[in-house]
């Protein structure tokens, strides 16, 4: 198609546009042509709310997930010392549990006093719940709801103390109490009671079983079980095993090492008591003879509790009670001399060649502390304080009771190292 002569292409015959436009005019276009787009809601390409509300939801599915990780783990941790128990007793044992005050707003504190110096105007020895401790200087530390105890040790670490209580209708209970005067329950209604040397371990009767378990911050972990016999009862510990006296109206003893299997038979037939180990790790104990009477024996505990070397002469005591200085060299026991009992000491080193015993003092109850080669206390029978010298005991002076300051009498103390 050909363009009209006279116009250019592509053009009308409308009418043409102004291009005289106001500032002003232009002005109220613009404005009106953003209101228009200011009223229409176009979509967000990114939605701030939706995102807050994703990233929370996985922010708590994580720390869920962390949670039931945290929480498989710890389970893991606290059955790990049961598994042994169902293992080789068919059964789940009982739970330990520690029962104590989170509270620590009106503790009783226990309260210390130095041989000599006026009663602490703290709880008195006398009063219901409390037990009075006596180091072997005379020191005294009175602890609060405790009742009355027949053994006491410092927990690991100090910070506090191990206390066995006496024997009850309801059994026997172990209780730590804190040096903030916060008494914990860790074992109640139990048989006999043994604690390890260094407080570590505690090992204890309960129905007809003998356990064992750690102590950590206050509590009791990694328990072990084992069926006994009848009255078996733990006497001590060795290293890592429970010295176990299977029926105390009989002589023997036997070796229980946790982890390793169940009780055996005793394994021995002649030991009546164990006095403690030397530092090569035999053990000093008392022997029954054919003919009625008894002898001290080193016994190696690797071979059986095997009797490696004897020695006969002194009239023992069947109690139990002694003690054997750091050293190995002289034992603390209970015997007579005459018809009169007494604490004798022995000279271990002449246990080959009949040794002989001298009188230390007034018969020993509950523990003998030695403080080193030369030095040990025990309590006597009334309560009072004997410290024996090594070497005044052999010149033929025997050790002398005394009174310990601010204890009422008739009270019974337990004598502790370490206070």
């Amino acid at each position: 198609m050909s363009a009209l002569p006279g116009r250019p292409d592509n053009l009308t015959d409308g009418p043409r546009r102004s291009y005289q436009v106001r500032p002003d005019e232009l002005e109220g276009a613009v404005r009106e042509t953003l209101s228009h787009q200011v009223a229409v809601a176009r979509p967000l390409g990114v939605d701030p709310a939706g995102q807050a509300i994703r990233r929370g939801n996985r922010i708590r599915r994580r720390r869920t997930a962390a949670g039931l990780a945290v929480g498989a783990v710890a389970t893991v941790v606290l059955s790990a010392g049961m598994a042994q128990l169902g293992a080789e007793t068919g059964r789940d044992g009982a739970p330990i549990v520690v029962i104590g005050d989170p509270d620590p707003s009106g503790r009783p504190i226990p309260t210390a006093s130095v041989p000599g110096a006026d009663p602490s105007p703290g709880p008195s020895a006398a009063l219901l719940g409390t037990e009075t401790l006596v180091g072997v200087d005379g020191r005294r530390l009175v602890l609060p709801d405790v009742g009355a105890a027949e053994h006491a040790q410092l927990l690991p670490g100090g910070g506090g103390w191990l206390v066995i209580s006496t024997q009850t209708n309801s059994g026997r209970s172990l209780r730590v109490v804190q040096d903030d005067g916060l008494a914990q329950v860790l074992l109640a209604g139990a048989g006999s009671i043994v604690l390890a040397p260094d407080s570590r371990q505690v090992a204890w009767r309960d129905g007809n079983d003998l356990l064992v378990a750690g102590v950590v911050g206050g509590q009791l972990i990694g328990a072990a079980r084992t069926p006994a016999p009848a009255g078996a009862v733990p006497v001590r510990f060795v290293g890592d095993s429970v010295l176990v006296r299977p029926d105390p109206a009989d002589a023997g003893h036997a070796l229980w090492r946790p982890g390793a299997g169940p009780l055996t038979e005793a394994v021995d037939q002649e030991t009546l008591n164990f006095y403690g180990g030397l530092p090569d790790g035999r053990l000093v104990g008392q022997i029954s003879t054919a003919a009625g009477g008894t002898c001290l024996a080193l016994l190696d505990p690797t071979r059986g509790l095997r009797p490696v070397e004897t020695g006969c002469g002194p009239d023992l005591s069947q109690d139990g009670v002694g003690g054997i200085s750091a050293d190995g060299r002289w034992l603390l026991v209970n015997g007579r001399i005459g018809k009169a009992g007494q604490a004798l000491l022995i000279d271990l080193r002449r246990l080959r060649s009949s040794p002989t015993a001298v009188s230390a003092g007034p018969p020993m109850t509950g523990a003998v502390v030695w403080t080193d080669a030369s030095h040990a206390s025990y309590l006597d029978a009334a309560g009072e304080l004997v410290q024996v010298d090594v070497h005044r005991v052999r010149a033929g002076q025997p050790a002398s009771p005394a009174a310990v300051p601010g204890v009422p009498a008739g009270d019974r103390p337990v004598l502790v190292a370490g206070l």
